[in-house]
């Protein structure tokens, strides 16, 4: 299956995953004008990649605009020869640069999340392989992945993107409502009064005590 990338030359090439992957000969780079007839993923894309996408890759390989998403309004994407524009899915980068923020995936782990969205875990694997912190992309988001591969189509995996969501919005509330109710048993703590019980001549040392506490 062949695999093709579109560089703006957005990013350090240094730390750039889609041109380590180019040297090794897995990636080709794609000109402005080269028609790619495979699953392209693009911030243009009007729908999630699912399982339904898999016989397009199989037979047409996959895609990946690398650019910044600081500077879309660079980009030509309507120069850009592709018929097959999908977009990601809520994921978690676990890449250096960007670690864990969502949607930030680099190059390589938007490739893998695709192919093992699609049902080919054992691509996203390998190509992930190639990075010695690669195994956490499919370690933190494998729940996730896992969900999503047993979608159908771009609909099932927008309503399990969102689903999710909803509870990671659950879980940061309760969890800031647990704060606060740490913090009023900390205002509380019984250890304050016990503190103030001594003698008034004893009150500078008890003073002293609190304050290295």
């Amino acid at each position: 299956m062949p695999l093709g990338m579109w560089d703006f030359e957005h990013c350090d090439p240094k730390k750039c995953s889609g041109k380590k992957l180019v040297r090794f000969g897995i990636v080709k780079e794609l000109k402005v004008s080269t028609r790619f007839r495979g699953i392209v993923l693009s911030p243009e894309g009007k729908q999630a990649v699912s399982p339904a996408d898999r016989t397009i890759i199989q037979e047409f390989g996959m895609a990946v605009i690398d650019c910044s998403w600081s500077k879309l309004d660079n980009v030509p994407f309507n120069k850009l020869r592709t018929g097959n524009d999908r977009l990601l899915p809520y994921l978690v980068a676990t890449n250096p640069v960007n670690y864990g923020r969502p949607w930030k995936l680099n190059c390589v782990e938007a490739y893998a999340a695709c192919f093992y969205i699609t049902g080919f875990k054992e691509y996203a694997q390998e190509l992930l392989s190639k990075f010695k912190w690669g195994h956490s992309f499919l370690t933190l988001n494998g729940e996730l992945l896992s969900k999503y591969v047993q979608c159908e189509d771009s609909t099932e995996i927008v309503k399990v993107q969102n689903d999710w969501l909803k509870d990671l919005q659950v879980e940061y509330a309760q969890a800031r409502e647990k704060d606060n109710d740490d913090d009023d048993l900390l205002t509380k703590n019984p250890n304050h009064e016990f503190w103030n019980q001594g003698d008034d001549d004893d009150e500078d040392e008890d003073e002293e005590d609190s304050s290295d506490n």
